[in-house]
């Protein structure tokens, strides 16, 4: 008996997986704008799980208990874009220019400090310099 509900909470789950991960959800509908057709391309990832179990007690009969959960993760992948001239593919996943604008905090607060630290010799340079020319007798 369990087995067959736990089959049965498999086969729900796995039938909206399919329904989820039909062609028309990992290719998009085409957009034309202004000469060029763009088709988005996303990546699906799913998992899920399913269980049950049955118990029986000789005075209060028997019970089953089950369930089953899943997730999904949709991203975008890619956009092919088609004009009278070429074909492209523009892949969205990290590239160097991702990279270069997540590190310009940290760049930007390390530029600070140096320049901080390039202020301070200044001011520290300057202060010696009046030190020096103070030490000198006036007449």
């Amino acid at each position: 008996m369990a087995d067959s509900h736990v089959t049965d909470i498999l086969k729900s789950i796995v039938g909206e997986l399919k329904e989820m991960a039909r062609s028309e959800a990992v290719v998009g509908k085409p957009i034309t704008v202004e000469g060029k057709t763009v088709i988005p391309v996303v990546k699906i990832s799913v998992g899920f799980g399913a269980g049950g179990g049955e118990g029986q007690q000789d005075t209060k009969g028997s019970g089953f208990g089950g369930g089953g959960g899943g997730g999904a993760s949709i991203e975008p992948a890619a956009f092919v874009v088609i004009d009278n001239e070429s074909i492209a593919l523009l892949p969205t996943s990290k590239g160097s220019l991702d990279s270069v604008i997540e590190a310009i905090p940290a760049v930007a607060q390390k530029i600070v400090k140096l320049a901080e630290g390039l202020r301070k010799k200044d001011e520290s340079a300057k202060a010696k310099a009046n030190d020096s020319g103070s030490d000198e007798p006036s007449e």
